[in-house]
């Protein structure tokens, strides 16, 4: 058995089984309680350059296959599990976890005490570490990942370089493309949307060129303060067309309104997150991705009007505008992977959009 090692900037070490790429790499170890769904996970832009702990003890026993992927290529760091299968056993299995971490470049470590790990960034918040061979000297990765700040370009990283269509008879949407996982172009498409989809950076004038009936901002990784040309760009557009935003769309909706975000201690990763819709009482389950949120006391001073809340630890999970046609949700929708409690937000938003052209319902 080859041994590898997770190094943590506090200096822990976690040593076990190496799986997957021989390639070293360091980011910020987060973990994430979801019972099932690794291959969205794995595949989830907002991931970028992150190494996940999966507290659910087995992974892989489903194997991977062609239509789980929220992305082409895979932004994450590393995995870390407390036992990966190595004999899947799934009709739509068509490679290993292992083998997949080897196509895509991910180091994977699994036989450690993932329980341990994960208590250890509940008390401490989220730590960078290393994903390395048995043979470096620790006390020099230790050191590194002090002196080594955290890389603040993972829009940048994960977003799409040029537009593309995704063209369908329905209302047209741009989808600004922050870091976006598949599923939410897959739940527009169902709804004959069609879907131009745009980089991180598009203005706002270059969006009203393409003449939409609706903006979606996208999910994405990283701390929305290091996008301010999507924070000018949603205050360009605001009121001019329906909006909806989605986790880190959410964030960067919320700032754009003069509210304020700030960093979680570990943040919300999972796919069984409550959350309570204050107008109606009504509990969803949510699929969740972020370590930032909207500060609930800064969304006094704006036009804001919390939606939802989560039942864990009342963060902010949901806000509308009062004056214009916007909203945004903190949590995943499109619930790939996670429960679909929320799906209704789509058709939420397509008659948001009949509403603001005062049409019947688009067919």
């Amino acid at each position: 058995m080859m041994k590898r090692q997770l190094i943590l900037e506090d200096g822990s070490i976690f040593v076990g089984k190496a799986f997957g790429s021989d390639i070293e790499k360091s980011g910020e170890v987060v973990f994430n309680t979801g019972m099932t769904g690794y291959q969205e996970i794995l595949s989830d832009p907002s991931y970028c350059a992150q190494i996940v702990t999966l507290t659910y003890p087995l992974i892989g026993n489903y194997g991977i296959n062609r239509d789980d992927f929220e992305s082409i290529n895979p932004s994450i760091h590393g995995l870390i599990v407390k036992e990966a299968t190595e004999v899947p056993s799934y009709w739509r299995n068509e490679m290993t976890l292992d083998e997949l971490l080897r196509v895509k470049g991910i180091p994977g470590l699994a036989g450690i005490d993932t329980r341990k790990l994960t208590k250890l960034i509940r008390a401490n918040g989220t730590l960078k570490g290393k994903m390395c061979s048995m043979n470096v000297i620790p006390e020099k990765i230790i050191r590194d990942l002090q002196e080594t700040p955290l890389k603040r370009n993972q829009v940048e990283q994960v977003s799409i370089k040029a537009p593309y269509a995704s063209p369908g008879r329905g209302y047209r949407i741009v989808l600004v493309d922050f870091g976006m996982k598949h599923g939410i172009l897959r739940e527009l498409t169902k709804r004959k949307c069609d879907v131009v989809v745009v980089p991180y950076h598009t203005s706002a004038e270059e969006i009203l060129r393409l003449n939409p009936d609706g903006v979606m901002l996208s999910n994405g990784p990283g701390d929305p303060k290091d996008v301010p040309e999507a924070i000018e760009m949603i205050q360009g557009i605001l009121g001019k067309i329906p909006l909806f935003g989605i986790c880190l769309g959410h964030q960067l909706f919320a700032l754009a309104c003069g509210a304020d975000s700030q960093k979680m201690k570990f943040g919300h990763r999972g796919s069984n997150h409550p959350v309570m819709d204050m107008k109606t009482g009504r509990v969803a389950i949510t699929s969740q991705n972020h370590g930032y949120t909207v500060e609930a006391k800064s969304l006094e001073a704006t036009d804001l009007e919390i939606t939802h809340v989560a039942v864990n630890d009342e963060t902010i999970e949901g806000v509308k505008h009062s004056v214009h046609a916007a909203f945004s949700v903190q949590y995943h929708p499109e619930a790939s992977p996670g429960p679909e409690d929320s799906n209704a937000l789509f058709d939420d938003f397509i008659t948001l959009i009949t509403t603001f052209k005062g049409e019947k319902t688009y067919a």
